[in-house]
């Protein structure tokens, strides 16, 4: 039987040693490279250790060199994170999805780059993740959603079950019947939802904590009960307690020691079963 594990170590070694297809549901939340920190790498196109220039090809070498060349922060960021969608390919199920999260700064490049990496075909949505909380400035329009790309494996045979997930209240109820209204209405690709409450029950203390709600909506469309999950940008352990939760199976990763510290108090905390390893 699978067990839940907690990977204390660097992704990109840890999915090195995980069997191919092993997993119907990738979530991740990498950082959204919004300090421009990176160190240049100099390269004039994208592959990854073994010369592998994705799964498109040569039409692949020539989006990542038209599309890298306008930001080189970018291609940077697409340096470090490219091998590791790479090792995401190849860890999915032939019915799996990927969820890869990130904010309005880099969404445009990735999608572009996704395309060419996973192929345009195994492109299913955009979700806009819309909030209203935090700052507003009054100079511009203020930022308040992230954007989440969803790719699937094999667009003739991935899973999603669309009557496992919650549902919301309509926003106009006066137009539907009062059967529907107590029901409520399946989630569109924007999903209003809060951030997780500084003074909230939810809240770990880690900064980048994502809402339980969000996780829990995903994991229940993309995967069936004993599915497994991987997370390896793990952060505060919501994919976790989330696939825990929907009686799912979980492999997490981060190389932060406060990050495995919140996971593991976390998951004491629920009684949860799991292996913690590191490498």
């Amino acid at each position: 039987m699978a067990t839940n594990e907690v990977i204390n170590g660097e992704n990109l070694a840890a999915l090195k040693t995980m069997p191919d297809e092993s997993f119907q549901l990738i979530y991740i939340d990498p950082p959204f490279n919004t300090g421009r920190s990176q160190v240049r790498t100099n390269r004039s196109s994208i592959s990854s250790a073994t010369g592998n220039l994705g799964f498109q090809g040569k039409r692949y070498e020539q989006v990542v060199k038209s599309v890298l060349s306008y930001d080189d922060d970018f291609a940077d960021y697409w340096a470090f994170l490219e091998p590791r969608l790479i090792e995401a390919y190849r860890l999915l199920h032939e019915t799996g999805t990927i969820y890869l999260h990130l904010d309005y700064r880099e969404a445009h490049y990735a999608k572009v780059l996704m395309d060419a990496l996973f192929g345009r075909e195994c492109f299913l949505n955009e979700i806009i993740w819309a909030y209203d909380y935090g700052g507003k400035s009054k100079s511009r329009w203020p930022a308040k959603h992230d954007t989440i790309l969803v790719y699937v494996k094999n667009p003739a045979k991935y899973f999603f079950d669309s009557t496992a997930v919650d549902r919301e209240p309509y926003m106009a109820p006066g137009l539907v019947t009062p059967e529907k209204v107590a029901r409520g209405k399946l989630p569109t690709d924007v999903w209003w939802h809060t951030i997780v409450s500084p003074t909230g029950k939810e809240k770990t203390g880690y900064p980048t904590q994502k809402p339980l709600g969000i996780l829990r909506r995903i994991i229940s469309a993309s995967s069936r009960p004993g599915d497994r999950v991987l997370d390896f940008f793990a952060g505060s352990g919501t994919t976790a307690q989330a696939a825990f939760e929907l009686q799912r199976k979980f492999v997490v990763v981060d190389q932060n020691p406060e990050s495995i510290e919140v996971i593991t108090n976390r998951l004491n905390a629920l009684g949860v079963e799991y292996v913690l390893q590191v490498k």
